[in-house]
């Protein structure tokens, strides 16, 4: 990707880097297509420490003061009901439910002062975009993603890759991905379809491949149980799967298609068209790849392997989240979103917090970091972890905790991230930073530094005008080692 360096140099026909930034206002990086090649033969491409971002987001929120941030002196009203364990890193106050990741903490990074101001769930938009939610009808519970929403980090490396194959030759061009979300959409399991996660303005074609695991009820719930290999089916949504849709089907049906090509190419001006045919044809592509299929086969992994994961619904999906990042994907966000609606909400449930979602975090996510790095994979993976907030320091009357984004933990590693390092500092009762504070924007920041796309970057938003990648955030160039 492209970075605008700070010295003044021009190419030959005397264009300067800031006339190239400036220059026509379209394509790539919000440069002429021209300008990028010319900035291209300027060697100003920003070197990139990961080819892959693997973000684990752990809807509801967990709490800081039973993870990575305890306060085993404070009063028993703050600290809760567990207590703190050595692990690699010298002063990680790691809690005991999970001893995996303490024995392994030198290979990751703990932020412990992200904060935002928005102290509700749909902070999943700030999070997962590094802007704050525009004003928009969301429907009943004022939640649902809109158009008008920000686009996903997945969703703006999805259009930066398809962009850049636009210059490409047909057999450099991408033959996977690059923004998927597993298991499910954020939000479906309890029938909202909340925002965040999607292209928002730029448009639907840039939203993530998603798949869907069959919903169940809260007394059936396959994050906290061992599930069958068919129920661990992850089927992509909008790809029709019929028995008698065969390869020649599929073929004849996409020749039919092309021959309203010529007639359709004058109506595909318009976004809602180009959308359309975008989505037909990654579909098209979807049902006929042999390397998608083969990709979606989690069947096909070690058996051992996927015990060490856990055979529920969330250690499986991190595996699957690493086999799309080996199939050649470039962002996937694995979700941890409970059918009863609370998982890490945990309002008045500190049990299930300790009997299921603490231990099953641990054991999946060292699993993950693990397997990556036996596979040569974790040096070129950026792996992300967090909620959309934390939990507030003092346990409510059911030993519960409220919600809390004014400071919370984030867990990095890979693609150079310094392992055994802790960033950011808390008061005494994990309420607030006392020391770098970390925003949602500096943390997307970080992650498109750690992708080569340079903060600068600029897109283009519905009306045409190039808009930010990301608004006021920096990168934390202090994780990196």
């Amino acid at each position: 990707m492209l970075t605008i360096h700070s010295q003044t140099r021009r190419v030959c026909n005397g264009l300067s880097r800031r006339d190239i930034l400036r220059a026509g206002g379209a394509g790539l990086l919000g440069t002429s297509l021209t300008g990028l090649l010319a900035a291209e033969k300027l060697g100003v491409l920003q070197n990139a420490r990961a080819k892959s971002v693997m973000f684990v987001f752990l809807f509801g929120g967990p709490s800081q003061l039973e993870t990575f941030d305890m306060k085993p002196d404070a009063p028993k009203e703050i600290r809760g009901p567990w207590q703190p364990i050595a692990s690699r890193t010298p002063d990680l106050r790691i809690c005991e439910k999970l001893p995996r990741l303490a024995a392994m903490s030198d290979r990751y990074a703990v932020i412990r002062t992200m904060s935002h101001q928005q102290n509700d769930h749909n902070a999943c938009h700030l999070i997962q975009t590094g802007h704050e939610m525009p004003p928009a009808e969301r429907g009943p519970a004022r939640v649902n993603a809109t158009e008008k929403d920000w686009p996903a980090f997945g969703s703006v490396v999805e259009y930066l890759d398809r962009n850049a194959d636009a210059r490409r030759t047909p057999g450099e061009r991408r033959d996977f991905p690059s923004y998927l979300y597993l298991p499910n959409r954020l939000g479906h399991i309890q029938g909202y379809d909340r925002s965040g996660q999607y292209a928002g303005w730029l448009g639907r074609a840039y939203n993530p491949m998603a798949t869907s695991v069959a919903k169940r009820d809260s007394s059936d719930n396959p994050y906290f149980r061992d599930c069958t290999d068919e129920e661990l089916t992850f089927r992509v949504e909008g790809v029709e799967s019929h028995a008698d849709m065969t390869l020649d089907r599929m073929n004849r049906r996409a020749s039919l298609v092309s021959q309203f090509d010529s007639a359709r190419r004058e109506l595909d001006q318009t976004r809602t068209v180009s959308d359309f045919g975008r989505l037909h044809a990654r579909a098209t592509d979807l049902v006929t790849s042999q390397k998608m299929r083969d990709a979606f086969d989690i069947r096909q992994e070690n058996p051992a392997l996927r015990d060490q994961y856990g055979r529920h619904l969330f250690g499986q999906s991190l595996m699957m989240g690493r086999r799309m990042v080996e199939a050649g994907a470039r962002f996937v966000t694995v979700l941890w979103d409970c059918p009863d609606g609370y998982s890490w909400d945990s309002h008045g449930h500190s049990a299930d917090v300790g009997k299921h979602l603490l231990p099953g975090f641990d054991q999946s996510f060292s699993t993950l970091l693990t397997d990556l790095e036996d596979r040569g994979l974790l040096d070129e993976t950026l792996v992300v972890a967090l909620g959309e907030m934390g939990r507030t320091p003092r346990g409510n009357s059911q030993w519960g905790r409220d919600h809390w984004s004014y400071c919370f933990p984030a867990v990095l590693a890979g693609a150079g991230i310094r392992g055994g390092l802790l960033y950011g500092q808390s008061d005494k009762d994990a309420a607030y930073p006392i020391e770098k504070a970390v925003s949602p924007q500096d943390l997307g920041a970080t992650i498109f530094h750690a992708l080569g796309i340079a903060p600068e970057t600029r897109i283009l938003d519905a009306f045409g005008r190039p808009a930010p990648v990301i608004g006021s955030g920096e990168p934390l160039f202090d994780l990196f080692g």
